[in-house]
């Protein structure tokens, strides 16, 4: 199921997708009649809810919808050109961080997303949500071996910035034009050894030393926006 007025529109206009079923209060299939026709079961958002995952916020409208299919290496490269952003994660598992990071790079301009096979979340209504539409318009590759996809990337021309605390440079006094991947680690943990061995630098974002390091998903919006 996806869920909320962003995903389900962004899904409906997805050629890739197959919708099965429409759900819709009277009042958004109403506001939104040219892209729903008269497909939508008209319910109530009280029946809605029954018939949706346990705390789905749908805001009057749901979609049951067949999986996209995983995007492989190659879609992303034929989306780069010259200058070109992909993201990283390394086993980033919380949906809502994929989902703002995935929002952040469909507002910046990256090619798409490169995650860790295991340990990343499955691409379901809650990420969808957070992504805000962005899950139907940027290709994200689960790859089996990271490290591996990671040397792929720099055969083919980019620069692999790997945030972490121990950079020595902090990003946005780097010229990040060209091809560029930033990769970034999971909540708590940050990058693996073998995935931050395979950067060509590890790069700081510079915060006040008496807060917490940011959040991954904040961590990987300013990124986007500094290469962008």
């Amino acid at each position: 199921w996806l869920y909320g007025r962003h995903p389900v529109l962004a899904a409906l206009a997805n050629p890739e997708r197959r919708i099965e079923r429409i759900l819709a209060t009277k009042e958004v299939a109403d506001r939104h009649a040219k892209e729903l026709g008269s497909r939508a079961q008209i319910l109530s958002r009280e029946d809605m809810a029954h018939r949706l995952p346990a705390g789905a916020v749908h805001q009057g409208i749901a979609a049951l919808a067949s999986p996209l299919e995983d995007a492989q290496l190659e879609d992303v490269l034929a989306r780069c050109g010259d200058d070109a952003l992909v993201l990283a994660l390394d086993q980033v598992t919380d949906p809502h961080n994929v989902g703002a990071i995935l929002r952040s790079a469909a507002v910046f301009g990256a090619a798409g997303l490169v995650m860790t096979g295991r340990h990343s979340p499955p691409l379901d209504g809650t990420l969808a949500k957070s992504a805000s539409g962005a899950l139907e318009l940027v290709p994200m590759v689960r790859a089996v071996n990271l490290a591996r996809e990671l040397e792929r990337l720099k055969k083919e021309g980019f620069w692999l910035y790997g945030l972490d605390e121990r950079g020595d440079a902090a990003i946005h006094a780097l010229d990040l034009r060209g091809r560029a991947c930033i990769v970034l680690g999971a909540e708590g943990e940050g990058l693996r050894r073998l995935t931050a061995e395979k950067c060509d630098r590890l790069v700081t974002i510079p915060t006040d030393p008496r807060l917490a390091a940011l959040n991954v998903s904040n961590a990987a919006a300013i990124a986007a926006y500094e290469w962008a």
